[in-house]
C-alpha cells in the first residue's frame, strides 16, 4: 500500500467521485449560512442541509466535497490524547434523490481497495441490525464474509435528529492490528469493530436517509432517498501512512516539527510537553482556517472560540519555553501544507498573520500579570484547603487580563481545582446588563462610551455623494458590536468606515442612506449611515454573504429609490416652512424635523392649532410651487455671505466657515447640508396628514410626498370601495347612504326606546296595591324583569308621578346581573329620606355596591337571589331614615 499524503488523498477522493458523475464543490465557509442551529460548520453535510430538505435546488443531484470542519465539544481533551482535535477535513459524496445504497457501498469499496489500495481483508463493514438490504449488498454482491459484517443497533448505526429525515447507516472499519488494542483485547477473537480501543478505526460512514420521523417514533418511507457520506481525511491518512494518530500524518508532522524547532524540544520525550505540542498544532490549524473565513477574536460566539484557541496555543507555547510571538509564523506552515486544497489561505495570508499577531500581542500584554494573579489564587486555595476558585476571581481574570474562562479552568485542572461556574455566569450577566444600559461607563466627554471611541483619531471620512450614488473606496475601520475587528463574516453585524463615501449620514433631520458595500469576498447590507465623532461616517448593517475586511477595496452603492424619496421629503420641508411663514406669520421658526423615504415631520413655533382652512391653504401653496417646477440650486459660501442673501438658518444651530445654501427658485432659500431634488417638480405631490401639538408653543405637521401620496390615496380609495360594498351602494353614493342610514338608525332607536318603555310599564303592571305609607311618606318597592338602568329610571319617574310624594325602589335582573334604583320626591327628602344611603344599604344583599344623591341613586350586583331580601330591607332602611 502506497503511503499517500493528505493532499494526495483529498485530490484522489474528489477526482474519483467526479468520475462517477459528481460535481466537485469547494469547501463551504466555517461560518454557517442562514443556519442558526450551528455556531460553526461541524460536518460535511451541514452546509448542504437546504439541498437535503428541499429548501434549495442543488447544482447537481450528485455532489462531492472536502469540507473543513470544527468541533469544540471535547476541546478540553485536545492534546491530552492523540484522538482528539478541533479541526478536521470531512470527505463526502452526496446524492439528492439520485443513487442509493447499491452504488454508495460499491463505490466506497472500490475507492478504498482499488484507488487507495487498502487490504480488503482488513476492512470490516457494519450495518444497522434491521437493514437487510445493506447486508445483502455487502455479503452477496461485494463478497464480504458474514463473519466480517457487524450488526449494530440504533445508537451506533441509525442517524436521526428529532423529527425529520433519518435512516440507517453503514460504516467501514479498518483493522490496524493487535498493537493498537487495549491490554487483553489484542486478538481478533476478543476485539471487534465497536470496541473502545484504537485497533478498529472507523474510516467511512454512509448514511441512507430513507425515512421520515414524525417526532413520535413513527417512520414513513421518503419518496426521495438521499446519500450522505462522511469520511475523515485525517483518519484515512492515518491508515494509509500507517502511523499512530492524526498528529503523525504528513501535514501535521510538518507543524509538529515546526513547534518543536521553535521550542527546542523533541516529540515523544516528555509526555507533558507532548500535550502542549499537540494542543498548539491543533489550535493553530483551527485558528488559521477560522480567520481565513473572516472570524475574528472576541468574547462571544465564534469569536470566543477563536480567542480561546489562540490564547490556549499561546499559553502552551510559553509552557514549552517559547518566549516570543510565534503563532503567525506557525500559521505559515498551516498555509503552506494546505493551500493546494484551500487556495484562499494563500490569498489571505497577510490578513491571517496580522490578526494572529495582534491577538497574541494583546494577550502577551496581560498574560504575565494574569498568570501571577492566578498562581496566587491557587496558593490561597491550597492554604485554605479548597478546590474551587471563586467565580468572581475567574471573571476578573477574564474581564481584565483576557483569560478565557476555559483557559483558567485548564490551568486550575492541572492542580486538581475547579471554578464556581454559577458565580462567573452571574458576573458575566451583570456586565451585559451594564453594557445594555450603557450608563455605568462614559468617555472623557462625559458621554456614553461606545465601540467607536476606539477608532484611531487620524481616521476620517469624506462624503462625496451629492452628485453621484456609487463610488469605490478602501475600508479603513470595522467595528463589531462590542470592539473593533479586522473583518466581518456572513451574518455578522457591525459598522464599516471607509475613506470616501457617497452615503449620506444621518444629520440635520435627514435619515442616513441605505444600500450595499461590495468587496472582493463578500457583500454588506447598509441599513443606516451615521456620523461619528472625528469626521467619520459609519455604515451600519450586516454581512449578507462572504466576508469584508479592513484594507479591502470596495464598491459603495446607495439605494437610489430610497435616496430620491428622501430628497423629495427634504425639499418639500423647505417649501412647507416658507408656506407656513406666509400663512401664519414671520414668527414661524423650525423647531425640529425628520425626513426619510416614507414621510416628513416638521415642528414649528406656533401657539394654537391650525384650522382646517389654514392647513388646506398651506398644502395648496406647497403643491403650487411643486407644479411651478422651480429649479433647485445649491451654492457654497461663507456664513456671512449666506446671511446677506436672506437664507433662513436654524436658530441655535452651529455652522462652519463654509455653508451650503439651497435655493428653490425665488420662493425658498435655506442653509442646509442635506440632499435635495434638482427641481421642485421632482417632488410631484404633497399631502398633509396631520397637525398636532407636541410641546408648549410647538406644533407638528406630518406629511407625504411623491409615490407615498399616491399610495395614501389608493389606500383611501380601497377603504371607500370596501365601505361602499358593505353599505351595498357605489363609492359615489357612500355619503348619501350613510346619511340615510343615520336617519333610519335614529328613528329605529326612538322606536326601540318607546317599545322598551312600554315593555317596562307592562312588566311592572299595576302596583297600586303595593304602595304603603311610612311616617306619612308613600313607599313602593317592587321587582321587574329584564329592564336596564335607563328603563328603571323612567319607571321610577312614572311611579313617583302616580303616587305623589314618596319613595320608589325598583330591582331588575338581566342576564344574571342585578340593577337597583331608588328615587325620592323633594317632599320625602325633606322628611329625611335619602335615596343614596338607602341604595347603599340594600346593595350588599345582592353582592354589589352603589350610591347617589338624596333624590336618585343606582347600584349593581351579582347575586340575583338576594333581590327579594333587598326589597324587604329597603322598607326597614326607609323607616330608620324617617324615624318611624
Amino acid at each position: 500500500m502506497e503511503k499517500y499524503g493528505v493532499n494526495d488523498l483529498r485530490r484522489m477522493y474528489l477526482k474519483f467521485f467526479e468520475s462517477k458523475g459528481h460535481l466537485i464543490l469547494p469547501s463551504f465557509s466555517l461560518v454557517p449560512h442562514n443556519d442558526n442551529s450551528l455556531l460553526l460548520i461541524n460536518a460535511g453535510m451541514a452546509p448542504l442541509k437546504p439541498y437535503f430538505t428541499g429548501a434549495e435546488i442543488p447544482p447537481r443531484r450528485r455532489v462531492t466535497t472536502c469540507q473543513k470542519c470544527i468541533r469544540t465539544g471535547d476541546i478540553e481533551n485536545v492534546g491530552k490524547t492523540a484522538r482528539h482535535g478541533t479541526f478536521f477535513e470531512m470527505l463526502g459524496n452526496f446524492s439528492f434523490g439520485d443513487y442509493f445504497k447499491r452504488e454508495a457501498l460499491h463505490w466506497s469499496w472500490e475507492f478504498l481497495t482499488e484507488v487507495v489500495g487498502l487490504d480488503p481483508d482488513r476492512l470490516y463493514p457494519s450495518v444497522y441490525l434491521d437493514d437487510d438490504e445493506a447486508f445483502q449488498i455487502w455479503h452477496d454482491e461485494i463478497g464480504i464474509p458474514e463473519s466480517r459484517i457487524s450488526k449494530f443497533g440504533k445508537e451506533d448505526n441509525f442517524w436521526e435528529h428529532g423529527a425529520g429525515p433519518c435512516g440507517p447507516c453503514s460504516e467501514i472499519y479498518y483493522d490496524r492490528g493487535p498493537k493498537y488494542g487495549f491490554e487483553g483485547c489484542g486478538t481478533k477473537d476478543t476485539c471487534k469493530p465497536g470496541c473502545d480501543c484504537d485497533r478498529f478505526m472507523e474510516i467511512w460512514n454512509d448514511v441512507f436517509t430513507q425515512f421520515e420521523n414524525d417526532g413520535e417514533g413513527h417512520y414513513t418511507t421518503l419518496k426521495q432517498k438521499n446519500i450522505d457520506t462522511g469520511m475523515g481525511l485525517e483518519r484515512l491518512a492515518v491508515v494509509c501512512q500507517e502511523v499512530d494518530s492524526m498528529f503523525d500524518v504528513d501535514t501535521l508532522v510538518a507543524l509538529r516539527d515546526h513547534v518543536c524547532s521553535m521550542a527546542g524540544v523533541k516529540y515523544h520525550e516528555v509526555e507533558k510537553q507532548d500535550v502542549s505540542i499537540r494542543r498548539i498544532v491543533d489550535h493553530i490549524r483551527s485558528a488559521t482556517f477560522m480567520i481565513s473565513d473572516g472570524i475574528m477574536p472576541s468574547n462571544e460566539g465564534r469569536g470566543y472560540v477563536l480567542r480561546r484557541l489562540t490564547r490556549g496555543a499561546a499559553r502552551h507555547g510559553r509552557l514549552l519555553g517559547i518566549d516570543h510571538a510565534f503563532l503567525a509564523d506557525l500559521s505559515g506552515t498551516v498555509i503552506e501544507t494546505s493551500k493546494s486544497g484551500y487556495p484562499e489561505l494563500e490569498e489571505k495570508k497577510e490578513f491571517i498573520f496580522n490578526v494572529l499577531q495582534q491577538e497574541e500581542d494583546n494577550f502577551d500584554r496581560t498574560i504575565d500579570q494574569g498568570l501571577s494573579i492566578l498562581n496566587g489564587l491557587q496558593e490561597d486555595l491550597q492554604k485554605e484547603g479548597k478546590k474551587e476558585l471563586d467565580g468572581k476571581e475567574a471573571f476578573t481574570l477574564y474581564d481584565t487580563y483576557g483569560f478565557p474562562l476555559d483557559l483558567t479552568k485548564e490551568i486550575l485542572e492541572e492542580k486538581g481545582c475547579t471554578v464556581d461556574q454559577k458565580a462567573f455566569d452571574a458576573c458575566m450577566q451583570e456586565q451585559r446588563e451594564r453594557a445594555r444600559n450603557a450608563r455605568a461607563k462614559t468617555n472623557y466627554m462625559g458621554e456614553d462610551a461606545t465601540v467607536y471611541d476606539q477608532i484611531p483619531v487620524e481616521i476620517t471620512s469624506v462624503f462625496d455623494g451629492y452628485d453621484h450614488l456609487e463610488d469605490t473606496s478602501k475600508i479603513s475601520v470595522i467595528a463589531g458590536e462590542s470592539e473593533l475587528t479586522e473583518a466581518l463574516t456572513d451574518g455578522d453585524k457591525g459598522t464599516i468606515v471607509v475613506d470616501r463615501t457617497p452615503f449620506y449620514g444621518t444629520m440635520g433631520g435627514q435619515c442616513g442612506d441605505v444600500g450595499t458595500i461590495t468587496g472582493p469576498d463578500g457583500e454588506f447590507k447598509v441599513e443606516d449611515t451615521i456620523h461619528l465623532r472625528g469626521g467619520r461616517i459609519g455604515h451600519v448593517g450586516h454581512v449578507t454573504r462572504g466576508m469584508l475586511k479592513t484594507g479591502d477595496e470596495v464598491t459603495l452603492k446607495v439605494d437610489e429609490a430610497a435616496r430620491k424619496a428622501t430628497a423629495r421629503s427634504h425639499s418639500a420641508t423647505h417649501l412647507l416652512q416658507k408656506a407656513l411663514k406666509l400663512e401664519l406669520g414671520a414668527h414661524i421658526e423650525q423647531k425640529g424635523s425628520y425626513v426619510d423615504p416614507h414621510r416628513l415631520r416638521f415642528d414649528f413655533s406656533h401657539f394654537q392649532p391650525m384650522t382646517k382652512e389654514q392647513l388646506q391653504r398651506v398644502e395648496d401653496l406647497v403643491n403650487q410651487e411643486i407644479e411651478a417646477a422651480l429649479p433647485v440650486r445649491t451654492d457654497v459660501m461663507s456664513l456671512s455671505e449666506a446671511k446677506k442673501t436672506g437664507a433662513m438658518a436654524l436658530f441655535g444651530e452651529k455652522y462652519g466657515e463654509k455653508v451650503r445654501v439651497v435655493s428653490m427658485g425665488d420662493f425658498s432659500k435655506e442653509l442646509c447640508g442635506g440632499t435635495h431634488v434638482k427641481n421642485t417638480a421632482d417632488i410631484r405631490l404633497f399631502k398633509i396628514l396631520s397637525e398636532s401639538g407636541v410641546a408648549a408653543g410647538v406644533r407638528r405637521i406630518e406629511a407625504l410626498t411623491g409615490d407615498n401620496v399616491i399610495s395614501y390615496y389608493r389606500e383611501k380609495e380601497g377603504e371607500v370601495a370596501e365601505a361602499a360594498e358593505l353599505l351595498k351602494t357605489t363609492p359615489a353614493d357612500v355619503l348619501d347612504k350613510i346619511a340615510a342610514l343615520q336617519k333610519e338608525l335614529k328613528e329605529a332607536h326612538s322606536e326601540i326606546e318607546s317599545l322598551k318603555s312600554e315593555a317596562a310599564k307592562n312588566a311592572l303592571g299595576d302596583v297600586s296595591d303595593q304602595v304603603q305609607e311610612i311616617s306619612g311618606v308613600k313607599f313602593v318597592a317592587t321587582r321587574v324583569e329584564n329592564v336596564d338602568a335607563d328603563g328603571l329610571r323612567e319607571l321610577g319617574d312614572s311611579l313617583k308621578a302616580k303616587i305623589g310624594e314618596g319613595v320608589v325602589v325598583l330591582a331588575s335582573v338581566t342576564d344574571g346581573k342585578v340593577q337597583l334604583m331608588a328615587t325620592a320626591t323633594d317632599g320625602a327628602v325633606k322628611k329625611g329620606a335619602h335615596a343614596g344611603n338607602l341604595i347603599r344599604a340594600i346593595a350588599k344583599t345582592v353582592g354589589g355596591g352603589g350610591g347617589g344623591r338624596p333624590s336618585m341613586a343606582m347600584a349593581g350586583g351579582k347575586n340575583p337571589a338576594g333581590v327579594d331580601e333587598a326589597l324587604k330591607l329597603a322598607a326597614e332602611t326607609l323607616k330608620g331614615q324617617l324615624g318611624a
